[in-house]
């Protein structure tokens, strides 16, 4: 395989004369201020314009603009129109278009499909400020602001609806977003490499249609290139029994015109298993998809398995009578690479147009330091791994701690405290495989799951050095960790977790068992409560010894596929005997290409090999059966007795009802927080956002509500 080029390798474009801008951008009197007569790429995004590195657009920005680019932001613009999207003329090169850090839907929906009252990306959290599904309104607008102009599309948005996806809020499966949007190419992944590579390419004359090979990217095909042999993903992956009995894969009668008859689609020889980077995978059809859950499936199962930069193909899906192609992933950043991203000339805050309004997320994250990214847990519900992949990717020691001296010193509101150092997880930095041979050839879907590798490293050693180096720093008076741990991780290093607990925790250690249940754990792909036991104990101990009073806070998913009412109870039991009473709970969101979404749609257990005849799981669909799941974890509210009094009754489970320690809930309710069942369908009515006939939920949330999200309708979940 041929190395990916360094990611500052490439010869700088002529606009580079142009020297360093304060900041990007967002109007045309700022680019005569730079002395510019045009932008040659324009980034749409769905966020405020914050100049961070954890903001994707303020990222991917800088890093153009070091390449010699000249690079404008156009941020949250007014959609209903083109005026917004021509406010910077014609970009030279193209248009690269993001919902924003969030997926547009997540951000504007709950799990429960409520709308929003706020949007932690938006100038004082102002719900209401971009579009349903962001990346195809803002590719629209682009197009009919500049019909010529080629539009990239990218993000986590993008990312995640790559190929014919679930799409949970109309309960239909959606073609890839490529297709929906009309944009010329997609990249996907965190896409430094891909950007760089088109930008440049590009600008050396290169047409977008030209730009086929570039890893981490998708477009279309007229026919399989040659050199290609095709490999059905039955051959991978059996699907099992079909009814009626016929190929799921054959030639649909749209695509008797398709073009794809070429040799290359003949059966495999032998001597291709040696040319694995010139095989292609077909997916089955989004025409088959959309209709047979069984099928997309085992559509997401193959996917999932072509993750491995090292040893992933391409894939071919066809659409009507396109076909979508997607490149292997791109190449991991090396260390050196990383460094240079973050350590471009960011100015670390919004752009001066918002004035003294507060961005949340910017408030949140300020002051805290993305150490590496990707994670290699491979949770079924989390998109972390879909998008940033499972090998870790660390910065050095020295561009951390460059980082925090900048934040100490040029941050105008800095008290001394760094709220996180961390990233995806809180304690993957610097772990790999012990092989690199071995890596490049793995394909499993979990490093830790469903219990270590032994051919993972786990050594936290440097991670405890840097804590070290980062607290010792003159000025820092504290560092949390705030990131997500893996403390089926934490244990095998007792003496980070004695770092740890000494010395950066506030009181608090937010922790993510997810469920207490093995069953449930199974299908998320997260170790079991012994574990955490273990952990716990560790904890405790090592606060004790450091005379401290601090508490583990734990987090937990209601609804998860496979979880039964029983489960749900269950834990609710553990919850009440450990003393734990959780202010927010968290329904499992259904997120385009987990793995946990093709369970949800399929009903099935994705992680074994799927067919019509496995048994089912048991998916809680149902707004009333969610709704208990989530009472169970707020047992202790008042306001769900009622419908908990009604579950445990049906469940043969009244013994829990009573006044004594051993009931989970009382018989008697205190005045005021009775729900009665008018109650209760109000609320059904008001925050569930979507109508629940089949016939309207298939179809987008009409503008006539989108009117109403300034002013507040429903609440975060």
């Amino acid at each position: 395989m041929i190395p990916a080029p360094n990611l500052f390798s490439y010869r700088p474009y002529w606009a580079k004369r142009f020297g360093i801008s304060p900041v990007l951008p967002m109007s045309k009197a700022e680019m005569d201020e730079l002395g510019w007569d045009s932008c040659d790429i324009i980034l749409v995004t769905g966020d405020a314009y914050i100049d961070h590195p954890s903001f994707g657009m303020a990222l991917i920005g800088r890093l153009l603009e070091a390449q010699g680019f000249r690079v404008g932001i156009i941020s949250q613009p007014d959609w209903t129109n083109a005026n917004d999207f021509k406010k910077l003329g014609r970009p030279n090169l193209f248009f690269g278009v993001t919902g924003g850090n969030m997926d547009s839907m997540v951000n504007r929906y709950t799990s429960d499909k409520k709308i929003r009252s706020n949007d932690a990306y938006t100038p004082d959290g102002a719900a209401g400020k971009r579009p349903d599904r962001a990346v195809n309104v803002y590719s629209h607008r682009c197009r009919e602001a500049y019909k010529d102009v080629a539009i990239i599309i990218g993000g986590i948005e993008a990312s995640l609806r790559r190929i014919a996806h679930y799409d949970y809020w109309s309960d239909t499966v959606r073609k890839s977003v490529l297709l929906d949007s009309k944009a010329d190419l997609l990249v996907y992944g965190n896409a430094e490499r891909q950007v760089v590579e088109i930008a440049h390419r590009l600008a050396n004359g290169e047409k977008i249609t030209e730009l086929t090979d570039i890893r981490g990217t998708v477009h279309f095909v007229k026919q399989i290139p040659d050199g290609y042999a095709l490999k059905d993903s039955s051959d991978i992956d059996k699907v099992g029994a079909v009814q009626p009995p016929q190929n799921p894969y054959q030639e649909q009668p749209a695509c008797e015109t398709n073009t794809l008859a070429n040799p290359a689609e003949q059966p495999l020889t032998p001597t291709i298993r040696v040319l694995r980077a010139k095989t292609v995978i077909r997916l089955p059809a989004y025409e088959a998809v959309k209709d047979d859950p069984i099928l997309y499936a085992h559509a997401s199962r193959v996917m999932h398995g072509e993750t491995n930069p090292h040893n992933a193909r391409p894939l071919i899906q066809q659409h009507g009578t396109r076909q979508l192609w997607v490149n292997p992933p791109p190449m991991p950043l090396t260390t050196k690479e990383m460094d240079g991203v973050f350590d471009l000339p960011y100015s670390r805050v919004p752009h001066k147009e918002y004035g003294e309004a507060n961005v949340p997320a910017f408030e949140m994250i300020q002051h805290s330091v993305n150490i590496m990214r990707g994670c290699f847990g491979g949770c079924t519900f989390c998109s972390i791994t879909e998008h940033e992949g499972r090998i870790i990717q660390s910065r050095s020691e020295d561009s951390i701690i460059k980082e925090i001296e900048a934040i100490r010193d040029t941050s105008p509101n800095f008290t001394g405290h760094i709220s996180d150092l961390g990233g995806p997880t809180a304690n993957m930095y610097r772990l790999a495989c012990k092989d690199e041979k071995i890596e490049a050839a793995c394909r499993k879907p979990s490093c830790v799951y469903p219990s270590i590798c032994p051919n993972l490293n786990t050594d936290h050693a440097p991670l405890i050095k840097l804590y070290r180096r980062a607290r010792a720093l003159k000025g820092i008076k504290k560092i949390f960790i705030a990131s997500g741990l893996r403390y089926d991780l934490a244990v095998e290093s007792p003496e980070y977790v004695k770092e740890l607990v000494t010395h950066h925790v506030g009181g608090y250690l937010k922790i993510a068992p997810e469920h207490t249940e093995k069953n449930v754990l199974s299908k998320m792909m997260k170790p079991g409560m012994g574990t955490y036991d273990r952990f716990k104990e560790m904890f405790d101990k090592y606060s004790k010894e450091a005379g401290k009073e601090q508490y583990l806070i734990p987090y937990f998913i209601a609804a998860h596929p496979g979880t039964t009412d029983n489960d749900m109870l269950n834990l609710a039991l553990w919850l009440k005997a450990n003393g734990f009473r959780a202010d927010q709970v968290q329904a499992f969101l259904p997120s385009p290409m987990s793995i946990a979404t093709a369970m949800y749609h399929s009903g099935k257990d994705t992680l074994h090999k799927v067919s019509r005849s496995v048994e089912d799981i048991p998916i809680p669909k149902s707004f009333k059966q969610r709704r208990l799941h989530k009472a169970f974890l707020r047992y202790h509210d008042p306001k769900n007795w009622p419908l908990l009094r009604d579950a445990l009754k049906a469940m043969g489970r009244a013994d829990l009802i009573g006044n004594g320690k051993k009931h989970l809930i009382p018989s008697f309710q205190p005045k005021g927080t009775l729900e009665t069942p008018e109650k209760i369908q109000a609320f059904k009515t008001k925050y569930t956002g979507f109508p629940q006939d089949k016939q309207k939920r298939n179809s987008p949330p009409a503008f006539k509500k989108q009117k109403n999200y300034s002013k507040g309708l429903g609440k975060q979940n």
